[in-house]
């Protein structure tokens, strides 16, 4: 059984300038909270800070990019010595579509890794020093429900969520003993500036501040891999399980991921 988690007051959020990322801080935001967010867009990440701004929330917001560790160190120490924090949501993320059409280049498959995965590790890994010595806090890591079989048409997306899947999978019976929580956040296809530019059917597409309304309320019972659409992660499950040769020919004729 999993244990409930308090009312969490301070919360960063990275990809916090469109997206799933803008709906997770204004679903959070209200009287008593802090948010710190960081986004690419400074204009779009400055009308996200000023809607939470506008629902009685503390916003720190700045853009800082999550692939460089240095900087993401320093602004995390910043943070986190004035408004201890609760809750990280490592959310910043890109697909092969951000570099143009054609799926992904090699170019696009090191960034994908850079941003997806390394820029998951620059967001927790000094989170997790200031939560050790508290003994307590809470991890939210952004995967996909692509993360549970690769996906010939999205090769390097697929693998960077299955990586940050795999180690928000292990580090959530690794930290458990320091007091922290581990969540795996794995969303089947979410309204954004990203899917905007899909051009083909998008099975069961969910409104971004829906799926940030189911993810609040599952973090808040501490689930460990919080899934959904249920028919999707079925599906991506099932996909997952069943012998490559018997999926190769099914999903090698998806359209390119955007």
């Amino acid at each position: 059984m999993t244990k409930s988690s308090p009312h969490v007051k301070n919360i960063l959020i990275t990809g916090a300038s469109s997206g799933i990322g803008a709906a997770l801080a204004e679903v959070y935001a209200g009287p008593g909270t802090v948010l710190a967010l960081t986004g690419r867009n400074q204009q779009r990440l400055d009308g996200v800070a000023e809607i939470c701004r506008n629902l009685g929330t503390t916003v720190i917001s700045a853009c800082v990019d999550v692939q460089d560790r240095d900087a993401m160190a320093r602004w995390i120490k910043q943070i986190d010595s004035s408004t201890p924090l609760d809750l990280v949501i490592a959310n910043a993320g890109i697909s092969g579509g951000t570099g143009g059409l054609g799926g992904e280049t090699p170019d696009q498959a090191r960034d994908i890794f850079s941003v997806n995965l390394a820029g998951v590790l620059n967001t927790i890994d000094p989170a997790i020093q200031y939560m050790k010595s508290r003994q307590e806090g809470q991890i939210a890591i952004m995967s996909s429900l692509a993360a549970f079989r690769g996906l010939p048409t999205a090769p390097a997306y697929s693998a960077s969520k299955a990586a940050v899947k795999s180690y928000g999978e292990a580090l959530r019976g690794d930290l458990s003993i320091s007091g922290i929580k581990v969540s795996v956040i794995c969303p089947g296809f979410i309204k954004s500036r990203i899917t905007d530019a899909n051009t083909f059917d998008m099975p069961l597409l969910m409104e971004a501040d829906k799926a940030a309304s189911i993810i609040k309320h599952r973090l808040a019972k501490n689930i460990g891999l919080i899934a959904f659409p249920w028919p999707m992660y079925f599906m991506a499950w099932l996909m997952g399980s069943l012998p490559i040769s018997w999926t190769d020919p099914v999903l090698s004729r998806l359209p390119k991921k955007a």
